[in-house]
Protein backbone atom coordinates (compact mmCIF):
# COMPACT_ATOMS: atom_id res chain seq x y z
CA UNK A 1 0.00 0.00 0.00
CA UNK A 2 3.17 2.36 -0.13
CA UNK A 3 3.57 4.86 -2.35
CA UNK A 4 5.87 5.74 -4.85
CA UNK A 5 8.13 9.10 -4.01
CA UNK A 6 10.40 10.38 -6.47
CA UNK A 7 14.11 11.55 -5.16
CA UNK A 8 15.84 13.94 -7.25
CA UNK A 9 19.35 14.92 -6.27
CA UNK A 10 19.99 18.81 -7.73
CA UNK A 11 22.40 20.82 -7.50
CA UNK A 12 21.79 23.96 -5.18
CA UNK A 13 22.46 27.15 -8.30
CA UNK A 14 19.82 28.73 -10.00
CA UNK A 15 17.75 27.44 -12.17
CA UNK A 16 18.38 23.84 -11.08
CA UNK A 17 14.09 23.19 -10.20
CA UNK A 18 13.03 24.79 -13.21
CA UNK A 19 14.82 21.63 -15.15
CA UNK A 20 13.16 19.31 -12.67
CA UNK A 21 9.84 20.59 -13.08
CA UNK A 22 9.81 21.81 -16.55
CA UNK A 23 10.32 18.16 -17.49
CA UNK A 24 7.71 16.97 -15.05
CA UNK A 25 5.24 19.05 -16.63
CA UNK A 26 5.80 18.69 -20.34
CA UNK A 27 5.23 15.02 -19.33
CA UNK A 28 1.87 16.20 -18.41
CA UNK A 29 2.51 14.65 -15.01
CA UNK A 30 1.21 16.76 -11.85
CA UNK A 31 2.74 17.17 -8.33
CA UNK A 32 0.87 16.63 -5.85
CA UNK A 33 3.40 16.99 -2.78
CA UNK A 34 6.73 18.12 -2.87
CA UNK A 35 9.83 18.69 -0.27
CA UNK A 36 12.85 20.57 -0.55
CA UNK A 37 16.32 19.03 1.81
CA UNK A 38 19.23 21.26 1.08
CA UNK A 39 23.06 21.99 1.69
CA UNK A 40 25.41 24.50 0.23
CA UNK A 41 25.85 22.48 -3.05
CA UNK A 42 22.86 20.30 -3.32
CA UNK A 43 19.36 19.41 -2.43
CA UNK A 44 17.36 16.73 -2.43
CA UNK A 45 14.08 17.34 -4.14
CA UNK A 46 10.98 15.08 -3.01
CA UNK A 47 8.06 14.71 -4.90
CA UNK A 48 4.90 12.37 -5.09
CA UNK A 49 3.44 12.53 -8.27
CA UNK A 50 0.42 11.59 -10.40
CA UNK A 51 2.57 9.37 -12.64
CA UNK A 52 5.59 8.02 -10.80
CA UNK A 53 6.88 6.14 -14.36
CA UNK A 54 6.11 9.15 -16.98
CA UNK A 55 7.63 11.44 -14.43
CA UNK A 56 10.62 9.63 -13.89
CA UNK A 57 11.45 8.58 -17.74
CA UNK A 58 10.96 12.85 -18.31
CA UNK A 59 13.62 13.32 -15.72
CA UNK A 60 15.82 10.54 -17.40
CA UNK A 61 15.61 12.23 -20.37
CA UNK A 62 16.61 15.44 -18.98
CA UNK A 63 19.88 14.15 -17.40
CA UNK A 64 18.24 14.27 -13.53
CA UNK A 65 19.62 11.64 -11.36
CA UNK A 66 16.30 10.57 -9.89
CA UNK A 67 15.80 7.43 -7.48
CA UNK A 68 11.75 6.11 -6.77
CA UNK A 69 11.67 5.53 -2.69
CA UNK A 70 8.21 4.12 -1.34
CA UNK A 71 6.90 5.83 1.85
CA UNK A 72 3.65 6.08 3.90
CA UNK A 73 0.98 8.30 2.96
CA UNK A 74 -1.35 9.57 6.21
CA UNK A 75 -4.81 11.08 5.69
CA UNK A 76 -4.95 12.91 9.65
CA UNK A 77 -8.06 14.84 10.37
CA UNK A 78 -7.64 18.19 10.32
CA UNK A 79 -7.21 19.51 13.75
CA UNK A 80 -4.96 19.94 16.62
CA UNK A 81 -3.19 16.73 17.59
CA UNK A 82 -4.08 14.63 14.89
CA UNK A 83 -0.25 14.24 14.06
CA UNK A 84 0.67 14.14 17.44
CA UNK A 85 -1.29 10.76 17.76
CA UNK A 86 0.18 9.13 14.66
CA UNK A 87 3.36 10.05 16.06
CA UNK A 88 2.94 8.84 19.47
CA UNK A 89 1.92 5.50 17.82
CA UNK A 90 5.06 4.99 15.92
CA UNK A 91 7.19 5.70 19.17
CA UNK A 92 5.00 3.32 21.34
CA UNK A 93 6.00 0.62 18.48
CA UNK A 94 9.56 1.89 18.15
CA UNK A 95 9.12 2.79 14.67
CA UNK A 96 11.24 5.61 13.65
CA UNK A 97 10.43 8.15 11.27
CA UNK A 98 13.43 9.83 8.82
CA UNK A 99 11.47 12.54 7.70
CA UNK A 100 7.97 13.99 6.67
CA UNK A 101 6.17 16.47 5.02
CA UNK A 102 3.12 17.62 5.18
CA UNK A 103 0.69 18.86 1.94
CA UNK A 104 -2.76 20.04 2.11
CA UNK A 105 -5.34 19.60 -0.73
CA UNK A 106 -8.75 21.97 -1.21
CA UNK A 107 -10.60 19.40 1.73
CA UNK A 108 -10.75 20.35 4.82
CA UNK A 109 -11.27 17.49 6.30
CA UNK A 110 -7.91 15.66 5.87
CA UNK A 111 -4.58 17.18 6.17
CA UNK A 112 -1.90 14.80 4.65
CA UNK A 113 1.74 13.63 5.85
CA UNK A 114 4.12 11.96 4.05
CA UNK A 115 6.16 9.59 6.08
CA UNK A 116 9.57 7.88 5.36
CA UNK A 117 9.89 4.92 7.71
CA UNK A 118 12.30 1.75 7.62
CA UNK A 119 9.31 -0.69 7.39
CA UNK A 120 6.63 0.34 5.68
CA UNK A 121 4.80 -2.59 5.70
CA UNK A 122 4.75 -2.66 9.52
CA UNK A 123 4.10 0.88 10.15
CA UNK A 124 1.11 0.77 7.56
CA UNK A 125 -0.24 -2.19 10.04
CA UNK A 126 0.52 -0.41 13.12
CA UNK A 127 -0.87 2.43 11.66
CA UNK A 128 -4.06 0.42 10.29
CA UNK A 129 -4.79 -1.01 14.07
CA UNK A 130 -4.97 2.15 15.77
CA UNK A 131 -7.97 3.72 13.44
CA UNK A 132 -5.27 5.91 11.02
CA UNK A 133 -6.36 6.18 7.16
CA UNK A 134 -3.61 5.48 4.55
CA UNK A 135 -3.45 7.22 1.42
CA UNK A 136 -2.75 4.71 -1.43
CA UNK A 137 -0.94 6.05 -4.74
CA UNK A 138 -4.79 5.83 -6.58
CA UNK A 139 -5.82 8.31 -3.45
CA UNK A 140 -3.20 10.78 -4.23
CA UNK A 141 -4.12 10.52 -7.93
CA UNK A 142 -7.57 11.74 -7.46
CA UNK A 143 -6.79 14.59 -5.09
Amino acid sequence: MAIKQLSIFVENREGTLVTVTDAIAKAGVDIRAMSVADTNDFGIFRLIVTDVDKAKAALDEANCFVSITEVVGVALEDKPGALAKVVKILADNNINIEYMYAFITVSKQFAYVVLRVADNAETEKILTENGIQLVTEADMAKL
